[in-house]
């Protein structure tokens, strides 16, 4: 069940059925809250989502996430109704609580290095957010991509979970399927090379065919379209309610 529309100041806090499933709040177009989505789906977890005007939030939004982000993941089965935030906590937990189709390696060393994998992607996503607001950190963009062309070549198989995604797969998709947000903002120096990115053009490829991402999938038109309107100052969040 969704909430459709993106919950905004003054929206009355949905009123969902006493089931016992999960609750997830979210907006529709945040890298973040898409990791929770994907592993939700990849393991076929029921759950409701209440999507978040993250502009102007609903005063209620603390109830469940007393930080004021999203995603978060409210427990509603579990004793006090607790909420857990921050997407790799979340992605974790349900890997965890729900064992069919694990995401995360069972091998102590395997599960350490893939943390660490995603650590390093900080500077992917730091660079990405230099990009959007100073249109500068291209160049330091692709060099942190260089890390995961060299680690997925490194390992031999097509996904970074073997040959199937997995968990660092999941985790890391968002920022790729946003790749044309950063083409939209610099036109002229956008210049990714799949010379020198032949594993992660592949696995790109790879992962759009794949069920689960299909799952919870935006267009490249449909997020330069959220960017634009964000910019300036108007954005849409229910461009595809």
């Amino acid at each position: 069940m969704s909430s459709g529309k993106h919950l905004a100041k003054g929206s009355p806090k949905p009123v969902l059925p006493d089931d016992g499933v999960l609750r997830l709040y979210s907006m529709r177009f945040c890298p973040y809250a898409q990791r929770a989505h994907l592993v939700l789906n990849a393991k076929n977890v029921p759950h409701h989502t209440i999507y978040i005007n993250l502009t102007e939030k609903p005063e209620w939004l603390v109830d469940v996430s007393p930080l004021l982000k999203v995603p978060a993941l409210q427990l509603v089965a579990e004793k006090d109704q607790p909420s857990l935030i921050e997407s790799l906590i979340i992605a974790e937990y349900l890997d965890e609580k729900y064992p069919e189709n694990p995401l995360l390696p069972k091998d102590p060393l395997r599960r350490a290095q893939d943390k660490i994998l995603l650590e390093r992607f900080s500077g992917i996503t730091g660079a990405f957010m230099k990009i959007l607001l100073h249109s500068t950190g291209l160049e330091d963009y692709w060099a942190a991509l260089d890390i995961f062309e060299q680690e997925l070549t490194k390992r031999g198989t097509p996904f970074f979970g073997g040959n199937k995604p997995g968990f660092v797969d999941y985790m890391i998709w968002p920022w790729f399927e946003r790749l044309s947000v950063i083409k939209l903002k610099l036109p002229e120096e956008y210049n990714f090379d799949e010379g020198r990115f032949p594993k992660i053009s592949k696995w790109i490829a790879l992962l759009k065919a794949d069920s689960v991402v299909k799952s919870f999938y935006a267009t490249p038109e449909q997020h330069n379209e959220f960017w634009r309107t964000r910019n300036a100052g108007k954005a849409n969040y229910d461009l595809l309610a």
